[in-house]
């Protein structure tokens, strides 16, 4: 009974490989499809449709995670350059001589678009006995500055802002407790040194113009703005600035542009890139993305391992089967090929469905946050601490790609165990195995 048994499957291979030469797949590559989705077996479908289910979603979370983390580094990007500009030029954070000059000579360059002077420093505020010691940003005054404050005001404008007055930042006006038209007075490090020639020295007071919200950017945290000669005369810097901050048109290399004036200056001046300014954050938020991918990676893992058992399983289930092809003249390594074939199937299926899956979850992000912010009455809690409502998104294609050629690598490696398995089994072993 099972010699007749085994004529039986050893032509039903026969005809199989026959099908295979019509439709000119190699024959393990047909075998392959053929055990994913069999005719009349519900259960092996199941196991195919779960492990590309499985593999979806582990790529569909990658893609997502890291396309709103890119969103993510790209707000912040953005608003950096807004309150900084594509380049400083310093001294190091010494004062110098000449800043207005160089601004005139910078701003007749092609592609620039705003050249700012500034001066920066540490002052003392007090208001009813609260004292606090915040960053004070002069910037001089004509056209419309690098420092793009206008968009962060909450109360008041820019145009508000003249030698006697101030804009300071939201958490500083909780900390004094002022609010716009009431004076803050403010003593400048030109004073503390006349107060220790034992000079008789006054405070400064200065109208708040303006509230301003611009929290990530921690030279204006705790912050106020001011005009520059304010700064100059708290400073006693006279006509020294301590740097000029410049905007470019989006077409402008800003790297070569620092190159070329750095060239033009002498070691005398530093030219910085808003990269080389803000490097340690930028790379806090690579980092950041990097781990989320490698987290994330685990969930990709886990669909492999279920991929690895259910190879296993269908290794051992199929060992009689796997002997008939070896006794009709199936290789070795279309043996390997076979199930290795399978593994990579699943992860390609898996990945297109699971990008697909992130593309259409991602294209409705808006209105699902609105939702669950509603729901859970959240949608301040997102304002205040991320400074806007809505997901952004950056999609990066190569990374894209990366991570499903991630998914399908992994898913090939994860049936290379069983492939191996099923390629070294003895055929005179197996079909003696009772069924």
């Amino acid at each position: 009974m099972h010699v007749d048994g085994n004529v039986g499957r050893w032509r039903k291979k026969k005809e199989d490989l026959s099908k295979i030469y019509k439709v000119k797949l190699p024959w393990f590559i047909y075998l392959a499809l053929r055990q994913l989705a069999p005719s009349g077996r519900r259960m092996g479908s199941v196991f195919f449709l779960i492990s590309v289910l499985g593999v979806g979603l582990g790529v569909a979370v990658l893609v997502i995670v890291q396309s709103v983390m890119g969103g993510f580094g790209q707000v912040h990007r953005e608003r950096i350059i807004d309150t900084s500009g594509h380049l400083d030029i310093n001294a190091g954070g010494y004062p110098f001589e000449g800043g207005y000059e160089l601004a005139e000579s910078i701003r007749e360059r092609p592609g620039v678009l705003q050249v700012t002077p500034y001066a920066k420093g540490a002052v003392m505020a007090r208001r009813h006995g609260v004292y606090v010691t915040p960053s004070l940003y002069g910037i001089a005054y004509g056209e419309a500055p690098v420092f793009a404050v206008e968009p962060y005001m909450e109360v008041g404008s820019l145009d508000d802002l003249y030698d006697g007055s101030i804009l300071i930042s939201r958490s500083l006006a909780r900390r004094l407790g002022v609010w716009v038209g009431q004076e803050v007075e403010v003593f400048g490090p030109a004073m503390i040194e006349r107060l220790q020639e034992n000079e008789m020295v006054l405070p400064r007071a200065f109208e708040v113009a303006g509230i301003y919200n611009i929290e990530w950017n921690q030279d204006f945290i705790p912050g106020m703005i001011c005009t520059l000669r304010t700064v100059q005369d708290l400073y006693n810097l006279g006509d020294s600035v301590h740097g000029v901050a410049v905007r470019l048109e989006a077409d402008v290399d800003e790297f070569a542009l620092a190159g070329e004036l750095q060239e033009e200056l002498g070691m005398n001046k530093r030219v910085q890139t808003w990269k080389d300014v803000w490097a340690d954050f930028l790379w806090v938020l690579d980092l950041e993305k990097t781990m989320m991918l490698f987290l994330n990676l685990f969930i990709v893992a886990v669909a492999v391992f279920a991929i690895a058992n259910a190879q296993l399983l269908t290794v051992v289930r199929k060992t009689r089967e796997i002997g008939l092809l070896a006794v009709i003249g199936g290789a070795r390594l279309g043996v390997l090929g076979l199930y290795c074939f399978q593994g990579f199937f699943i992860g390609l299926l898996g990945t297109i469905f699971g990008i697909g899956m992130a593309f259409l979850s991602l294209s409705m992000r808006d209105p699902i946050i609105e939702w669950i912010s509603m729901l859970t009455g959240t949608r301040e809690t997102l304002i205040r601490f991320y400074y806007f409502a809505h997901l952004p998104v950056e999609y990066d294609y190569v990374e894209i790609f990366v991570i499903g050629m991630l998914a399908v690598g992994l898913s090939t490696l994860a049936s290379l165990l069983p492939a191996w398995r099923a390629a070294r089994m003895n055929p005179a072993d197996t079909l003696r195995i009772e069924q």
